[in-house]
């Protein structure tokens, strides 16, 4: 059985990735519930200007946190599809994308120089304390968080975000749902 969700760092370089500019062609994302109402963690990482930030820095509108990296084939695949909903949401949510590329920067502005996102901005988890903090051991590992910073759901594995099973799974996290979306 092949796993399609990345678990550590296999390469010191990012790797170029084959297709990886298209959205995944196969959905592996599983959404779990287990942890709904429980409190964002207080972990910090870096912003852009490698300023440090949290969660919490984003209070007050509900909030998508994608934990990636440029070695996680899956990560690279879905996004284009986390940039196309960072502009489909703008006006309803956050979204940002946190790289747990040990390399921090070196690895991650090539990767995003390259991509050219319109509406995604590279934060930087080089010591991997968000991702331990969440207790996620896979990635991509997406959480939506509500306007207070409490968990609302999180996805473990890539997903086409742009897909019609993600805009019902986000709207119905919107609207306080704790149900899957039909067929997520």
């Amino acid at each position: 059985m092949s796993l399609a969700a990345c678990d550590r760092q296999k390469a010191e370089q990012p790797q170029a990735q084959p297709g990886a500019e298209k959205a995944p062609k196969v959905e592996s994302g599983k959404v779990d519930h287990a942890k709904k109402g429980e409190a964002a963690p207080d972990a910090a990482f870096a912003d852009g200007d490698e300023a440090p930030v949290t969660i919490a820095s984003f209070k007050g509108k509900p909030l998508l946190v994608n934990l990636w990296a440029t070695w996680c084939a899956p990560c690279v695949a879905e996004m284009p599809t986390l940039d196309a909903l960072a502009e489909r949401e703008a006006g309803r949510m956050g979204l940002i994308v946190v790289s747990q590329d040990m390399e921090g920067r070196r690895a991650v502005s090539p990767f995003f120089a390259k991509a050219k996102f319109r509406n995604l901005k590279p934060y930087l988890d080089k010591e991997n304390g968000l991702m331990l903090a969440l207790k996620a051991d896979t990635l991509p590992m997406t959480i939506l968080y509500d306007a207070e910073g409490r968990e609302i759901w999180r996805v473990t594995g890539a997903m086409d975000w742009t897909s019609a099973k993600a805009k019902a799974l986000i709207d119905q996290g919107l609207a306080g749902g704790a149900a899957a979306a039909p067929g997520v």
